[in-house]
Order: C-alpha cells, then sequence, then structure tokens
C-alpha cells in the first residue's frame, strides 16, 4: 500500500514538474513573441529588430533578430571567406556590396580559415578536422544552384556526398528540426551561456538570422536549449548554431554593427571580432 502511495506521489510530482517546466517555456516563448521590438527596415526584404529583455529565461537577454524575405525581392546569400587571417563580419558585409551580415561558422583563432566543412561554388575549401566534435557540425548552411537556402542535416557519409549544393558551410549543433527542438548532448558547449549566432528558415521562406549577446551585467548569454527556444519563438522551423562568442556579430549597412559584440568586455558595439567567414544577404544584381 505504502509503495503505491509513493509511487503515485512521484509520478504526480514527476507530472507537476513537467508541466510546470513546459508552463515555462511557453510564457518565455511568449515573452518574444509579444516583445516591443524596436524595428528598422533596410529594404523591401530585408529588416532588422532588437530588444533587451530583463526577464527572459530568468535573466537579461539581448537580442538582434535579421528577417530577410526573397518573396519581396530579389536575395543573393553569399559566404564570403578567407583561407588565412581575420576579417571583420562588418568587413565581409561591405565589401561584398551587402545589405546586413552575420558572423558564419567555427575557425582556426591563431590562423584564420575554416575549422569545418566549406565548400563554395563546387570546390571544397576545407574539410572538418577529425578531431573536431562532432554534434558542433552536424548541420549545414548550404545554397543550391538556383541560390535558394536550406539548412541541412549531416549525412551518415559526409558533407562532401551532398553533391545538389555547391556551397555549403557546416556549424552546429542543429536546433531545430520540423518545428521540433532537438534534444542535445549535455555538454558544457550547449549548457553553459554565451554569446550566440543561430540561422533558420520559416515555413513561408523566410531567413532568420539571430544573435544573442552575453557575457556582459545587460546581457547573459544563452544557453543551446534557450537558443532554440528562441529560434522556434520567431517562427523558425529548421534552424542551426553558428560560431558565437566574441564572433557573434550582426551588421546592418548605413548602421553598422547593430549589437553587442563581447570582445572588447564592453556593452557597446564595438567589440567585433574578426572572423573567417560571414553569411551577406545582397540585394541581386
Amino acid at each position: 500500500m505504502f509503495k503505491h502511495i509513493f509511487l503515485w506521489s512521484f509520478l504526480f510530482l514527476t507530472g507537476s514538474f513537467a508541466s510546470a517546466q513546459g508552463q515555462r517555456l511557453s510564457a518565455d516563448q511568449n515573452k518574444i513573441v509579444s516583445a516591443p521590438w524596436v524595428k528598422k527596415e533596410v529594404s523591401p526584404a530585408i529588416s532588422w529588430k532588437y530588444y533587451n529583455f530583463e526577464d527572459l529565461f530568468e535573466s537579461k537577454q539581448s537580442i538582434t533578430v535579421l528577417e530577410v524575405d526573397p518573396s519581396k525581392e530579389a536575395i543573393e546569400v553569399e559566404l564570403p571567406h578567407v583561407e588565412s587571417g581575420f576579417v571583420t563580419t562588418s568587413q565581409f558585409g561591405e565589401q561584398s556590396g551587402s545589405l546586413a551580415a552575420i558572423n558564419g561558422s567555427f575557425f582556426n583563432t591563431k590562423t584564420g580559415g575554416s575549422t569545418v566543412f566549406l565548400k563554395q561554388g563546387d570546390s571544397i575549401y576545407t574539410r572538418t578536422g577529425e578531431k573536431f566534435t562532432s554534434y558542433r557540425e552536424n548541420a549545414g548552411f548550404a545554397i543550391d544552384h538556383q541560390g535558394s537556402v536550406r539548412i541541412v542535416s549531416r549525412p551518415p557519409d559526409g558533407w562532401a556526398s551532398l553533391k545538389k549544393y555547391p556551397t555549403l558551410l557546416a556549424s552546429g549543433p542543429l536546433l531545430l528540426r520540423d518545428n521540433q527542438i532537438v534534444k542535445q548532448k549535455d555538454q558544457p558547449f550547449n549548457t553553459n551561456r554565451h554569446p550566440r549566432t543561430a540561422i533558420g528558415t520559416t515555413k513561408d521562406g523566410k531567413l532568420i538570422a539571430v544573435v544573442v549577446d552575453g557575457r556582459n551585467a545587460n546581457a547573459h548569454g544563452a544557453s543551446i536549449e534557450e537558443l532554440s527556444i528562441i529560434m522556434q519563438a520567431l517562427g523558425c522551423v529548421v534552424a542551426m548554431n553558428l560560431d558565437g562568442g566574441g564572433s557573434s556579430t550582426a551588421w546592418v549597412k548605413d548602421y553598422g554593427v547593430v549589437n553587442f559584440p563581447s570582445d572588447n568586455k564592453k556593452f557597446d558595439h564595438l567589440g567585433e571580432r574578426a572572423v573567417a567567414n560571414a553569411i551577406c544577404f545582397k540585394i541581386k544584381q
């Protein structure tokens, strides 16, 4: 009898905890959806918005969102990169004649150049190193021959097997698949809060790029799970994590760096870190 009482009590408490957790996640997503975002239109197809949350995930969160809608204007997405050395995200944006840009994927912080798979124009520039953590490159930002963007999972036989994408940049973890949050490994990279950059696509074909600031009293940064929740709340059905930390940068033409990069350890727009690749959005000529 006592065993049955204990079992029912345990199930009740477990169910109550799960319900409370679900309500908390829903409340956080509602905060994101209903926030009074400060919005700016860059072109008919590209806009950006920003908000500093005082209590999101029981923390302070500073979030910048770039929204790209190819249905309103012909948009070209480029992946400028250097094989050695470093270039800032804003420089990549300016040099490519883009309207907006975010930082790309992981790179060698000593010599520059990508440390994960990078293919452009059907030429493979970099293959992921053998010792690179696999869950941090299980997603790919791919551009097909028509210029359409896809976020894809790493195939069992490797990135090079995806012949239909002439341009592909690996990163990870994969955050959302079929509008479902992907369960992540219990690793500090995933569970600790950091500045984060992510990109995803919505059901109606929009591109959503997000930069979450961090490492500051005004911006605590996000875990990978929290980043997934943000991307889902913004309407993404598939999304992936990009390089983060001091690399996390969003740039907009005529506005400059619009987030608060952490590399100078200040909450301003001047702490941009030089990187090895970026994702740029421009009007198709």
